[in-house]
């Protein structure tokens, strides 16, 4: 039997499933792991289950020599916390957890989206606060989001799930940006530039994935080219966006609003963001129901268990 360390409390169903085949350890702790535990779960362990904020970096890499680890098989869709060229170079594959995602993602892009364009966030703070006098017509005026235009920047899976929820339930017109041309399932225009499909946009989200590349993809030239109004939205990951831009856009009310699951130095949420009325805050609820958590665990288990039988990944990246 290998040995296989789960790093973060998961559902019981995907730790019973490994430990029918394998001895687990498991890691009580909901927080990241630290560089000693990341060295020891690489020199101890024959798999690792590890999550966001697990940073397996190139350096860790080589602190850890010849690992006897094999296999780090991250809980998520996003692995850009762990170097996945330093891991190939140890003789470690590394798994993700595509598809089980998708639709929770997608779901929360509409929640933020609808929360902030229809000032749902500022709404419930007043009914809570003891001080909303009563309905009026001009009470907390909001964007329509019926029939507007969606900007999406990067139309995979999850981008693509946005849009069929966008056009669908809300008849809205869909622009999009892609580093590669992309043909969409709904109606929908790609642009060349991500400030063109800002510039038209009453809603942007952001979809992309994180790493290098997408590091501050979004910033002040992003903002200045949307229109006073727009609502901006990041499910993807919080350093995509430059955290402090956006907060000037927030604060100059250059832009309409912004709804965000995620932050540049999550889990710290800078004290003037929080102080903006016109940003919903979510706590990076993007995938947080049982059913998907669960779905998640199982595929990262099944990659642990297929790879320590023989050798076979289910999704490698």
């Amino acid at each position: 039997m290998a040995l296989v360390l789960v790093a973060r409390p998961l559902p019981d169903t995907v730790i019973d499933a490994l430990a029918v085949a394998h001895d687990v350890d498991f890691r009580d702790a909901t927080w990241p792991m630290d560089v000693d535990e990341m060295l020891a779960a690489l020199r101890d362990y024959d798999a690792v289950l590890c999550s966001l904020g697990d940073r397996f970096s190139a350096e860790l890499f080589t602190k850890a020599g010849k690992p006897r680890c094999r296999l780090i098989a991250n809980f998520g869709v996003g692995y850009n916390h762990i170097d996945v060229a330093a891991a190939r170079r140890a003789g470690v594959a590394v798994t993700n957890t595509p598809g089980a995602v998708t639709d929770a993602t997608a779901d929360i892009a509409l929640t933020l989206m609808l929360m902030a364009c229809r000032r749902a966030g500022e709404g419930e703070r007043l009914v809570r606060s003891g001080t909303w006098e009563g309905w009026h017509p001009m009470q907390m005026l909001g964007l329509h989001m019926t029939g507007k235009t969606l900007g999406i920047i990067g139309m995979g899976r999850i981008g693509q799930a946005i849009a069929r929820r966008a056009h669908h339930g809300f008849g809205m017109n869909i622009l999009f940006h892609n580093r590669s041309p992309k043909k969409c399932e709904v109606p929908a225009k790609q642009m060349e530039r991500i400030e063109d499909v800002a510039a038209w946009a009453d809603v942007l989200v952001i979809a992309v994935p994180g790493g290098p590349e997408t590091t501050h993809l979004v910033g002040r030239k992003v903002f200045a080219a949307m229109p006073e109004h727009a609502v901006f939205v990041n499910i993807s990951r919080g350093e995509v966006v430059d955290e402090a831009a956006l907060i000037e856009a927030l604060e100059a009310h250059s832009i309409g609003a912004a709804g965000l699951d995620v932050y540049e130095y999550e889990p710290d949420v800078p004290e003037r963001l929080r102080a903006c009325e016109n940003a919903v805050l979510l706590p990076h609820l993007g995938t947080a129901t049982l059913e998907v958590r669960t779905e998640m665990g199982m595929m990262a288990a099944r990659n642990i268990l297929s790879f320590l039988k023989d050798g076979t990944l289910e999704n490698p990246v």
